[in-house]
């Protein structure tokens, strides 16, 4: 028996998951959905309480802006549908395409996080200034660190995925990743509907 192995081979080899079978990290990230979806569900059951307990003028500041909001809402969204484009190209044993779709997802969630960023620079209050910067500083903060991670999670994905650890069999991995991304963009909608849309309503 050869002890020598060729690389492709070796490659094939590797374990990245199963063949047609969820993997345990498919019911984890579910576990991890659930578990942060009840923390935002917490928090803004805060946030809708707190709206009806408290006298003052809310938002404070007035109605809030739109157009970074709603700009920042159409890339984030945007760049869900590039991470799904991504994972069905790499199906489709279209690898170059899935690593380019992988790449605008990253630059599209960066540029979300500055946007938001600049939002909050922009701001005429502060974490500690009101009941209503408290909130949104703390919701929105929170958020912005999940989006963080995702794009850590993009990125490492994009690595593996040029490198050869997925094909058209074996992606669970990418699926798995893309869940938590998806995730991400869906708790958006409802901090953005919340914090943006809401106030319009009153």
């Amino acid at each position: 028996m050869s002890l020598v192995i060729d690389r492709a081979e070796l490659e094939r080899a590797l374990p990245i998951g199963s063949v047609n079978k969820l993997s345990t990290g498919w019911w984890g990230v579910w576990t991890l959905i659930v578990t942060e979806s009840a923390l935002f569900g917490y928090l803004l059951f805060s946030y809708y309480y707190l709206i009806l307990q408290t006298p003052e003028h809310w938002p404070p500041e007035g109605k809030p802006r739109l157009f970074w909001s709603s700009l920042n809402t159409v890339i984030l969204l945007s760049s869900s549908v590039f991470v799904w484009a991504g994972e069905r190209f790499l199906r489709r044993r279209r690898r170059p395409l899935s690593l380019v779709a992988l790449a605008v997802a990253i630059v599209l969630g960066a540029i979300f996080i500055g946007i938001q960023l600049m939002e909050w620079r922009d701001k005429g209050y502060g974490i500690a200034s009101n009941l209503y910067g408290s909130l949104y500083y703390t919701i929105t903060g929170f958020h912005l660190i999940h989006v963080a991670v995702g794009l850590v999670i993009l990125s490492l994905l994009l690595l593996w995925t040029a490198l050869g650890y997925f094909d058209e069999k074996r992606y669970a991995t990418l699926t798995i990743g893309s869940l938590y991304w998806h995730f991400v963009d869906v708790v958006w909608l409802f901090i953005f509907s919340t914090f943006f849309l809401v106030p319009y309503l009153q």
